[in-house]
């Protein structure tokens, strides 16, 4: 579904030359929920916007489904840390959800069935007519994903989108996200500098190393994919992907080389 092959991204200006994304290479199988973690200021947000067509890459490319994203393409949402940015304030929910869905060739009535179906997806089917600034933060980042969920992309981009809430809500909100992942099938790819997030949330962890980014490893998290907050977390084996990813992000800060290129580890030592 998303290729990236030896992605690249230098910022220039004001006498400064500074390489965020070094020769990054991955790909994201079609219905697969994808994490990307690393040291803070690796470049997750870099690489996000510029798989989102929002950014454009120095080298390298990204590939969607096989073809070069150029743009934001029509296949794809984006899910911001910032809800409360991403909402316009002086319209209503129900507004709020419908506009990206005017750029498509879709009847009025259509846009209203996306609009409703969204909302009871994330909960929310009676909130239609709140202003964001009525709602609660996390109900306000459950708008931001019924916004992205109405336009049916067949990929999702999350940028860190719980960090901005308190534990309990951003608990409801990730048991919220595997469970759109499971009804809808959308490919997801997951931001986030929460270690415990990734393992929980990820069927493989993209660990990326300090700036300018690099894939540090691949890791396969083999749990269950039915997970919930109460077992998963105290599981043995969740234990042990959370402490070598820990692990992985501190070699990452100390610049512990890696070969160039993806590697990989289905089976972290136990510990």
């Amino acid at each position: 579904m998303l290729d990236v092959p030896g992605l690249n991204k230098v910022y220039e200006g004001s006498g400064r030359r500074v390489e965020a994304v070094r020769d990054l290479t991955f790909t994201v199988e079609a219905g697969e929920l994808v994490c990307l973690v690393g040291p803070s200021g690796c470049g997750k947000t870099t690489l996000l916007k510029c798989m989102g067509g929002l950014l454009i890459p120095t080298g390298g490319e990204v590939l969607l489904e096989g073809r070069r994203v150029t743009g934001p393409p029509p296949g794809m949402a984006f899910v911001f840390q910032e809800y409360g940015r991403s909402l316009f304030p002086w319209m209503r929910v129900a507004a709020n959800i419908e506009l990206p869905l005017k750029q498509k060739d879709l009847t009025r009535e259509r846009r209203k069935e996306l609009v409703t179906d969204a909302l009871r997806s994330v909960g929310l089917a009676d909130a239609a007519g709140a202003y964001p600034w009525q709602l609660s933060g996390g109900m306000q980042q459950r708008v931001a994903i019924a916004r992205a969920l109405a336009y049916e992309p067949r990929v999702l981009l999350m940028d860190e989108p719980f960090a901005a809430v308190d534990a309990q809500t951003r608990a409801d909100l990730e048991d919220l996200d595997l469970g759109l992942w499971r009804e809808r099938g959308i490919t997801i790819l997951f931001v986030t500098h929460d270690i415990d997030e990734a393992v929980y949330l990820g069927q493989r962890v993209i660990v990326l190393s300090a700036s300018p980014t690099v894939v540090q490893e691949q890791l396969k998290v083999d749990l269950p994919d039915r997970r919930d907050q109460l077992h998963t977390r105290v599981a043995p084996r969740f234990a042990e992907l959370r402490t070598h990813v820990y692990e992985q992000i501190q070699a990452a800060k100390r610049g512990v080389p890696r070969e160039p290129g993806v590697t990989t580890s289905d089976t972290p030592p136990p510990h």
